[in-house]
C-alpha cells in the first residue's frame, strides 16, 4: 500500500474525469464485496460450522494464498492483457464462485472445506484484479494526480472495510448465511458493469519484442525491486506488517466471538473500526505527506501508529473492549497513510513497462507473508499460547515492521525523487 519534491495541489480535480469516477466506483464496489466476503466466510465457519482455530487459520490463509500461487507471474500476465477486461473477468469469476455457497447451504451440504476452496479461488482472482487496478491508474490520470487518486481509492477501500464486516455480520444474523453471500456476488457483477461503461480506450499491452519469456520478465521485476534500496525497505516493512496481520486475522473472530462473547453483528462492528481508521487516514494522507514529507510519512507513521495494536489483546468484556477499539482505529489510520504514500511512489518511480511486474512482486512478498502468518496464527491459536497469547504475538511483531524503513535511506530524506531515477543511489530531497 508520490510526486516529486513537495506535494502541490493538483491543478484539475479528479471529480471532473468521468473515466476515473467510473473506475473509482467499480473498484469501490469490488472492495466492498471483498470485505463483506472476508467477514462472512469466517463468521459462517466460526458460528455456523463450529470451525477450530486451525480451520480458521486455513480459511484466513486461503484468502491470500493466491499471491503465493500466481503472485509473480500475475505481473507479467497483467502486463500482457487489457487490464480493464481482466478486471471484469476476475469480478465475474468471483461472483460465480460465491454463488456456490448459498446453493450448498440450501442443499444442506456446506462445509468448512468448501469455504476454504472458495476463498482460495476468489483470492487467486483477487490477485489479478488488484495488480490490474493498481497498474491501470496511471493510464487514467496524469502523474500529478496519482497521490490524490490513490488516496481516493484507499478511502473507498477503507470505507468498505468499515461497512463490509458490520453489514455482513448483521445481514447474516437477520437473513441467514446464504443471502448475504449472494448479495456479495451481485456486487461483483455491478462492478463489472461499471467498468464496461468507461469510454476511455483500454490500452493494449506494450510490445516488447518477440514472445518474451515468462521467467525472464519475472526476474526483471524482482531485479528492479531488489536493486532499489528504498523499494526493498518498503517491501520488507509491508511483508513484516502483513505477516503479523495474518497471525491476527486467524484468531480475531474467535477472540471476539469466543473469548469476549460478542455476537456476529457486534464482532463485525468491532472489525469495522479498523476501516474507520483507514477512512480517516485516506482523508488526511495528502495533508500528512505534504506537512511532514513523503519519505518521512513512510517511516514515521508506522513507527508511531503500528504499536497501537498492543491495546487489542488487553480487551475484556464490557467497557474494557474500548482499548481494542482504540488500537484498531489508530493502526488502521497508520496503515492507510503508509499505503497511500508508498503505492504512489511505486507508480511514479517504476517505468510503465515495469510497473505491473514490480506491483506483482511487492504483492507476492507482502500477501505471501500474510498467508504464512495466517497459517502460523492458526497453529499458535491451538497451542499453549491460546487465542489471546496469539494476539499478543501479532501485536508485538507488528511493532517491528517499522524497523525496515526507519533504518533505510528514507530517514535521510524529506521527499521522494523524480520518477524514473534509480534511488538505489539515494536521490531525493534531503533534510535541511
Amino acid at each position: 500500500m508520490v510526486n516529486e519534491q513537495a506535494i502541490e495541489p493538483p491543478p484539475v480535480s479528479l471529480g471532473a474525469r468521468s473515466a476515473f469516477r467510473l473506475f473509482w466506483a467499480a473498484e469501490s464496489v469490488s472492495q466492498f464485496g471483498t470485505y463483506v466476503g472476508n467477514a462472512l466466510l469466517p463468521l459462517l465457519a466460526a458460528t455456523t460450522l463450529a470451525a477450530t482455530p486451525l480451520e480458521m487459520g486455513l480459511l484466513s490463509a486461503a484468502e491470500t494464498t493466491g499471491y503465493l500461487l500466481i503472485g509473480l507471474p500475475a505481473g507479467v500476465w497483467v502486463a500482457r492483457a487489457r487490464q480493464r477486461l481482466l478486471m471484469r473477468r476476475a469480478n465475474t469469476g468471483r461472483a460465480l464462485l460465491l454463488c456456490t455457497i448459498p446453493v450448498a447451504w440450501w442443499a444442506g451440504l456446506l462445509t468448512v472445506a468448501q469455504l476454504i476452496a472458495v476463498a482460495l479461488l476468489c483470492g487467486v482472482l483477487a490477485v489479478l484484479f488488484d495488480v490490474a487496478y493498481q497498474s491501470h491508474l496511471p493510464a487514467l490520470v496524469d502523474r500529478d494526480h496519482l497521490l490524490q487518486g490513490n488516496a481516493r481509492l484507499q478511502s473507498s477501500q477503507s470505507l468498505a472495510q468499515i461497512t463490509g464486516p458490520g453489514v455482513g455480520g448483521a445481514f447474516a444474523q437477520l437473513a441467514g448465511p446464504a443471502l448475504p453471500v449472494l448479495a456479495t456476488a451481485l456486487g461483483y457483477l455491478s462492478s463489472t458493469l461499471l467498468l464496461r461503461r468507461i469510454r476511455e480506450p483500454d490500452p493494449a499491452p506494450p510490445v516488447e519484442g518477440p514472445d518474451p519469456r515468462l521467467l525472464a520478465e519475472i526476474r526483471a521485476g524482482l531485479r528492479f525491486l531488489v536493486r532499489s534500496r528504498t523499494l526493498l525497505a518498503i517491501t520488507c516493512c509491508t511483508a513484516t506488517a502483513n505477516f503479523f496481520a495474518g497471525v491476527l486475522s486467524a484468531v480475531q473472530v474467535l477472540f471476539l466471538t469466543g473469548v469476549l462473547g460478542l455476537s456476529g453483528a457486534a464482532a463485525g462492528a468491532v472489525l469495522s473500526v479498523l476501516g474507520l481508521g483507514g477512512v480517516l487516514g485516506a482523508l488526511s494522507a495528502y495533508r500528512v505527506a505534504r506537512r511532514v514529507g513523503q519519505a518521512r510519512a513512510v517511516w514515521l507513521v508506522p513507527l508511531v501508529t503500528f504499536p497501537a495494536l498492543l491495546l487489542v489483546p488487553v480487551a475484556e468484556r464490557g467497557m474494557m473492549l474500548a482499548p481494542a477499539l482504540v488500537g484498531l482505529l489508530v493502526s488502521g489510520y497508520g496503515v492507510v497513510v503508509y499505503n497511500v504514500a508508498q503505492v504512489s511512489y511505486r507508480q511514479v518511480v517504476c517505468p510503465e513497462t515495469m510497473l505491473t511486474r514490480v506491483n506483482a512482486s511487492v504483492r507476492f512478498v507482502g500477501f505471501g507473508a500474510m498467508t504464512v502468518g495466517a497459517l502460523a496464527g492458526g497453529v499458535l491459536g491451538e497451542s499453549a499460547a491460546g487465542v489471546r497469547g496469539t494476539l499478543w504475538i501479532a501485536a508485538c511483531g507488528s511493532c517491528l515492521a517499522a524497523v525496515w524503513v526507519v533504518f533505510s535511506p528514507l530517514r535521510g530524506m524529506r521527499d521522494f525523487a523524480h520518477a524514473g531515477v534509480d534511488e538505489a543511489d539515494g536521490p531525493g530531497e534531503r533534510d535541511a
